[in-house]
């Protein structure tokens, strides 16, 4: 059967990017490791030491997680084989609809495992913080930022993730001026930090009399929620430091619509701001707002330094801020384009409603063809 051959040199084309997909995750490194940490949990007074437990706990379940990952997909391509083989050997049409379904999520999983290896960033693994500043623009920018906020809150809920609004101060007619989602998920900012840079907005305006095309610009700024990771411990003089208090807008009940719970604290050394309204009581929102105030000072202190290193190099510094990264034009037709990948989709309205898979691919792809 002519479905049957292309079935079987479809799924040999794979057998190699199977192979590829294998080495890159040097699974043999991985199982040695599992062996160290079962090796070591069984040691009298592994537990005395609780945070090194859950430390090395967490790591045995995520390298258990990628050796079993790519233990199914062998088995899923195996699986596929068998069926195309019993296909020939019974001359049996009605095998077929059942190949085509399993060699399409083995080609589907392939491609999901291949994109998580590209996510090998130092900090790819964490839940991301990702805040949106409408641009210039007035309402019509608000209202682009809450159209972001919906967009990515409808991908994480797409995969799995759960996401959290930390702070958010709204528009004076619609939308917000600026707002903070917390991602949490298996790397999200792995995927997200795709989204840093400016988004930028073609439609007829819906607060414009006049019906005509208006453009807006939304900036995104993404980093890792890495507060709980050791390296982050700065330590920040209480000297260097301006805390506000002021009445929350979120959500938590009309007991802190009525207190002063909401924290604004200022880094007056670097001049970073800040916000966190989302917990029920003030000291909560300090301290939330503390963990991410070091975390964005662990994170300047790492750019300036690859700052240096490139100095040195005489290298050409990517440009950071202010990048227009993508743009979503709704009139007079529909397309969204990323600027760096030229990745494209007509589909615009799939997209606001977080299908923004192909770009967040597409951009990991880009990123790794740079560094090679």
């Amino acid at each position: 059967m002519v479905e049957l051959d292309q079935f079987k040199y479809t799924l040999e084309s794979y057998e190699k990017p199977l192979i590829e997909v294998g080495d890159s995750l040097d699974l043999a490194s991985k199982k040695l490791r599992i062996e160290e940490i079962s090796k070591t949990m069984e040691e009298p007074g592994f537990w005395d030491d609780a945070g090194r437990a859950q430390m090395m706990m967490k790591e045995l379940t995520k390298l258990k997680d990628v050796v079993e990952e790519y233990t199914r997909l062998k088995t899923e391509y195996e699986d596929v084989a068998t069926l195309i083989q019993i296909g020939y050997e019974e001359n049996d049409e009605s095998i077929l609809p059942e190949i085509e379904e399993s060699l399409e999520k083995f080609i589907k999983d392939l491609e999901d495992l291949k994109l998580k290896t590209l996510l090998s960033g130092k900090y790819d693994k964490y839940n991301a913080i990702l805040t949106l500043h409408a641009g210039a623009g007035g309402t019509e920018s608000c209202d682009w930022a809450s159209m972001l906020l919906r967009m990515y809150q409808r991908w994480a809920d797409k995969r799995g993730f759960s996401t959290q609004i930390l702070d958010y101060l709204e528009g004076d007619e619609a939308g917000f001026k600026s707002v903070t989602l917390q991602v949490n998920g298996e790397n999200a900012y792995g995927y997200l930090k795709s989204e840093h840079g400016v988004h930028r907005l073609v439609r007829i305006s819906p607060f414009n009399a006049a019906g005509k095309r208006q453009t807006s610009f939304v900036s995104c700024d993404v980093m890792p929620d890495i507060e709980d990771d050791i390296e982050t411990q700065i330590d920040i003089d209480e000297k260097d430091l301006r805390i506000d208090t002021y009445r929350s807008s979120g959500a938590g009940g009309q007991h802190v619509n009525k207190t002063s719970s909401a924290v604004r604290i200022t880094h007056l050394p670097t001049g970073i701001v800040v916000q966190c309204q989302n917990e029920r009581s003030q000291l909560q929102n300090k301290d939330r707002a503390m963990k991410i105030l070091k975390t964005k000072l662990y994170l300047l202190k790492q750019q300036e330094n690859q700052e240096k290193i490139s100095e040195i190099r005489g290298e050409v510094k990517e440009i950071g801020w202010g990048n227009q990264i993508r743009s979503y034009v709704l009139q007079p037709y529909t397309l969204v384009k990323d600027h760096r990948t030229n990745e494209e989709v007509g589909n615009a309205q799939g997209v606001l409603d977080g299908d923004i898979d192909p770009f967040i691919n597409a951009y990991l792809k880009w990123e790794a063809q740079k560094k090679s």
